[in-house]
């Protein structure tokens, strides 16, 4: 990413376009944006991501974890094409964070734990009700210190 700024001695909002559109190449492969454990041909996430479109195989690069039912798979394909546009080699074609916003924001209802996820996912800490491992009643602040 560095080069990016480089090039032209600014950093720039595209820039940061581009970090998170590696980002989200990075949530949805598992995978680190630079991996030297990796061949030649798989070790910048970004080059490889693009092979992955361009040969539209994507489903190979998901990240096994993620175990997606086709509905999610349609989420998942949104994400993917966003950050494909995030992290496009001409910065003046990569949309501004307000387009990202809008294109996630879409998902935003369709991820939310149903009911019976949300009972399943408290647990007991300390006597207090937690979701995922975090007390909803806690302060931020608090909750870093913890």
């Amino acid at each position: 990413m560095l080069s990016l700024s480089t090039a032209t001695g600014r950093v720039t909002t595209k820039v940061d376009v581009y970090a998170f559109g590696v980002i989200l190449m990075e949530l949805i492969t598992g995978r680190k944006a630079l991996d030297n454990t990796m061949p030649d041909d798989r070790f910048h996430l970004v080059t490889w991501f693009r092979q992955i479109l361009i040969n539209e195989n994507i489903s190979n690069a998901i990240d096994q974890i993620l175990n997606p039912d086709e509905e999610t798979m349609e989420s998942i394909y949104k994400v993917v094409e966003l950050a494909g546009h995030c992290t496009t080699r001409d910065p003046y074609q990569r949309p501004d964070m307000g387009h990202a916003v809008n294109i996630l924001s879409t998902l935003v209802e369709q991820w939310k734990p149903t009911c019976h996820e949300e009972e399943h996912a408290y647990s007991t800490f300390h006597g207090k009700e937690e979701t995922y491992g975090i007390d909803q009643h806690m302060s931020f602040s608090l909750t870093l210190e913890r």
